[in-house]
């Protein structure tokens, strides 16, 4: 038994190498009770506080890498709590449930926006493993974590998912989860009270965000040109991570293309770790809406999820917004009828379908490029050579082939009349940068998203 549950453990070790801290905290404190290698049922025992979460997180990784050590046999694993914790683990207080979803609600988290029902995939792999590494180790390491990724694609959702991982591990632990936007607001009432000496509100509102254990901000490129808010969250900053308080931010760029932001907060958010979400691949967006679906109690059959994720590809919102307008559809047919399929779904998006595609031409492309890098439209058909003109023309060069129909001699025509060997090597160069330059692959999925609409 000692020795099948050892060798367990050695793949589970692999399995969590980036965050050999997660090992230690979840894997390390789990212990054999009983291995019944004929029927394949393995019985193991962890801290009771622990049991729920290693149940609801790891449990189906345990139970794959079992079986994979019984030789691909399958094993069953059960999880239970050790004896002496027992009488603690049966006497839940009533009503806990409801205060402590009304506790998380204060605080800013939202039900439902939890690791598990977050979609993983090659788009935001290791922002993932950065967010669960971060709930369950908060301020050793990654602080602060700073996620960044164009509209629609799960920040808010990845960032909320360590507020209710960590509060899981820490019950009782201070945790606040505030729009930036939010925080101005707050903010600015704190000085206008204050201002009027009605109470002393800005030391109130100082002290509110100084003895958090972890801080959630979202969206924190609302800051910008708010001097004020720019400087209380400075200090908060300032307050909480040298003191290894976890601070986690959301933005939809990366901290140098903050705009309007001091420099030494651009310098603070840059020193923990920055990752990017990107939007989802073909698979993801087929889970996404596979997903979705069955939250929503409705059988969308794989054929029309896959057809969807085919054509919508902009972000996670757009998905879910089209599955919403299929699934209504389907909820006005006759009971006989209710089964979705393919051609109610080319019937009920037509419209947006057509939208994304109309906005799609040559000319958008140019002039979303162009304002992007603040040149103007007429440098995409000029000889001109400089940098700043020759880059953002070789992108849009890339855009147009890889979003429309057109030729590559139809593209050289309405970049000035270029040869299409000139757009080949436009495509070829963009195509090689972007896999080694983070901040220019960034640029061009935040384009993807603008052109898309």
């Amino acid at each position: 038994m000692q020795v099948f549950w050892q060798k367990c453990l050695d793949n589970l070790r692999e399995f969590v190498q980036s965050a050999p801290k997660i090992y230690d905290t979840w894997f390390k404190v789990i212990n054999p009770v009983a291995w019944d290698p004929d029927n394949g049922v393995l019985t193991l025992e962890a801290p009771a506080s622990k049991v729920r979460f290693l149940r609801d997180t790891y449990l189906k990784n345990i139970q794959r890498i079992a079986t994979h050590v019984n030789d691909d046999q399958p094993v069953t694993v059960s999880l239970i709590a050790v004896q002496k914790e027992a009488t603690e683990v049966q006497k839940p207080s009533a009503g806990t449930s409801e205060s402590e979803v009304r506790r998380r609600e204060e605080t800013g988290l939202l039900p439902g926006l939890t690791f598990e029902n977050y979609v993983n995939g090659n788009a935001n792999q290791l922002a993932v493993a950065a967010a669960e590494h971060v709930a369950t180790t908060t301020g050793t390491q990654y602080n602060p974590l700073y996620i960044y990724g164009g509209v629609g694609l799960g920040k808010t959702h990845l960032m909320q998912a360590i507020g209710h991982r960590y509060l899981d591990l820490h019950p009782k632990a201070k945790v606040r989860c505030v729009s930036a936007q939010d925080f101005i607001n707050e903010y600015t009432a704190a000085v206008r009270e204050s201002a009027n000496k009605t109470h002393a509100s800005l030391e109130k509102f100082d002290e509110r965000y100084r003895n958090l254990d972890l801080l959630l901000i979202d969206d924190v490129q609302s800051l910008s040109g708010a001097k004020g808010s720019q400087g209380q969250f400075f200090r908060a900053f300032e307050a909480l991570v040298p003191h290894n308080k976890q601070l986690v931010i959301t933005s939809d760029t990366y901290t140098r293309g903050l705009k309007d932001i001091e420099p030494r907060l651009i310098s603070r958010l840059s020193q923990g770790l920055s990752v990017a979400i990107e939007p989802p691949e073909f698979e993801m967006r087929t889970a996404i809406l596979l997903n979705k679906a069955k939250a929503m109690g409705v059988n969308l059959p794989d054929e029309v999820a896959a057809f969807i994720a085919k054509r919508l590809k902009s972000n996670v919102r757009e998905l879910e917004g089209a599955l919403q307008q299929v699934v209504a559809y389907q909820q006005f047919q006759p009971s006989a009828s209710r089964e979705i399929t393919i051609d109610i779904a080319k019937r009920v998006l037509r419209d947006q379908f057509q939208v994304v595609n109309s906005l799609i031409t040559i000319e958008n492309i140019q002039k979303t490029v162009a304002d992007y890098y603040k040149i103007k439209v007429a440098d995409m058909h000029s000889k001109r050579r400089p940098a700043y003109i020759a880059l953002p023309r070789q992108i849009a060069m890339y855009l147009t082939k890889e979003l429309t129909q057109h030729s590559l001699p139809e593209i050289g025509e309405n970049f000035g009349g270029r040869d299409h060997t000139t757009v080949m090597h436009a495509v070829r160069k963009i195509t090689q940068e972007r896999q080694s330059n983070a901040e220019l692959n960034h640029e061009i999925h935040v384009l993807e998203q603008m052109i898309r609409g």
